[in-house]
């Protein structure tokens, strides 16, 4: 049996895409099992990109995807995807892609509302990608939010939006000081998106689980990273689900004791879209050359990324958190032509160095970087397909990271193509 959980370390961007998808060729289901849209993940594959924000990485192997019930769905966006990967040449077919009866439903006016919020708190605002993610988790937590059981219900579903528009109505207008939702409108135009994604929406659970009893090898894929879950990362400049991989049996309906192993994806630096604490940033040149390098953009907002050395701190924080079992480090060619890195192995608070990552985000903000000093290297290493061909102070540094970490290096990416990938440990 190989069942595995991929998550994210760091502030998520950490490379997740392209790691399902080269794990997919080896596994038989991906389950996606929390999240929304404002997850963005980049596949290239012989030189053509592919972004995906719900649908698994592992539909360009053809492998068998699962949006789970952890997963909350903006309709529009899903069908908007599946029309981009087939125009691409993508089969995203109801054999391919199955749609948990479970996931909650972004609606429009969930989108309406986060956009308003952000707007009304002006310099004070989180940062939120605006597409309706946490109105959708509040929603799902106060049971008052619409399923997609409840959506291919033409009569279920005039009675929730009915009821949840007017709440959400007098917010908009008394509170926002925006235009009320029309409740016919939205009606109409969720049953045309419910009829189209029908042959996509089963019971997932229980067609992952029959799955796994036969055998079949399971990749979950985490969205965002550790340090955005809503419990363990940098609150309140979260996300609005669990982010850790203990979330991904709640978010496909399976039993932990399926799991073989939880890989932890960790960039070879450091980076952070929007606000919020980052201790290791970099306002220097080398963050500007990070961040050139890198192409570090934001797949799904375009923002620019932050950038800083690499965070052992939080790397040993999602080691506690998520149970790793290995490290998957990507990016390390961005690196390649610094004289020399930095490891941040503490930070130093009102005089003391600490090595746990606190929660008092008035402590992180009055944190500075205690770093490690190691030598760079100057070769590009993208054509590297081997560990031992590395250049020796790459080793190094990928040594030290495992020390400190207490964790092994399993796969390193050179590139970010499929092909530009040293596996130092199979998993199937």
């Amino acid at each position: 049996m190989g069942n595995y959980v991929i998550v994210g370390t760091q502030w998520g961007d950490e490379g997740k895409g392209k790691i399902v998808d080269l794990l997919s060729e080896h596994a038989d289901y991906v389950v996606r099992f929390q999240g929304g849209n404002n997850a963005g993940h980049t596949m290239v594959v012989d030189g053509e990109k592919f972004i995906s924000h719900l649908v698994p990485s592992g539909i360009l192997q053809k492998k068998k995807c699962f949006i789970g019930n952890g997963v909350v769905v903006d309709p529009e966006v899903l069908l908007e995807e599946i029309a981009y990967l087939g125009d691409k040449g993508v089969d995203v077919s109801p054999e391919y892609l199955r749609l948990s009866d479970r996931a909650q439903v972004i609606m429009p006016y969930h989108k309406r509302i986060d956009h308003a919020r952000e707007i009304k708190k002006g310099d004070s605002k989180i940062g939120t990608t605006g597409r309706g993610i946490g109105p959708c988790y509040e929603d799902k937590a106060s049971r008052v939010g619409i399923r997609f059981l409840d959506f291919l219900n033409a009569d279920v579903l005039r009675a929730k939006v009915t009821e949840a528009l007017q709440e959400k109505n007098f917010l908009l207008t008394n509170y926002f000081g925006e235009e009320a939702e029309d409740v016919e409108a939205t009606i109409a135009h969720c049953l045309k998106l419910a009829k189209e994604l029908e042959p996509y929406i089963t019971d997932t659970s229980v067609e992952i689980n029959e799955g796994m009893d036969k055998g079949q090898h399971v990749v979950f894929e985490g969205a965002q990273g550790t340090h955005l879950d809503i419990d363990h990362g940098t609150y309140p400049f979260v996300t609005s689900s669990n982010t850790v991989s203990g979330n991904a049996c709640g978010g496909a309906g399976v039993g932990p004791g399926k799991i073989t192993g939880v890989l932890g994806i960790v960039k070879a630096y450091t980076t952070r879209v929007g606000a919020g604490p980052f201790p290791s940033e970099l306002f220097d040149e080398v963050g500007s050359y990070m961040q050139e390098k890198g192409a570090e953009f934001g797949a799904t907002t375009g923002r620019r990324r932050r950038c800083g050395w690499f965070d052992m701190v939080v790397l040993r924080n999602a080691v506690r958190l998520n149970g790793l079992t290995g490290l998957v480090i990507t990016k390390l060619d961005v690196l390649g032509g610094l004289k020399e890195l930095k490891l941040c192995t503490g930070y130093e608070y009102k005089g003391e160095v600490i090595t746990d990552f606190p929660a008092d985000l008035d402590a992180l903000d009055n944190c500075t970087q205690v770093c490690e000093t190691l030598p760079g290297w100057d070769d590009d290493i993208t054509g590297v397909r081997s560990y031992d061909d590395l250049p020796e102070n790459a080793k190094a540094y990928l040594k030290r990271i495992e020390e400190l970490a207490g964790t092994p290096v399993d796969v390193v990416s050179v590139g970010p193509g499929r092909e530009e990938t040293i596996v130092v440990k199979k998993h199937f």
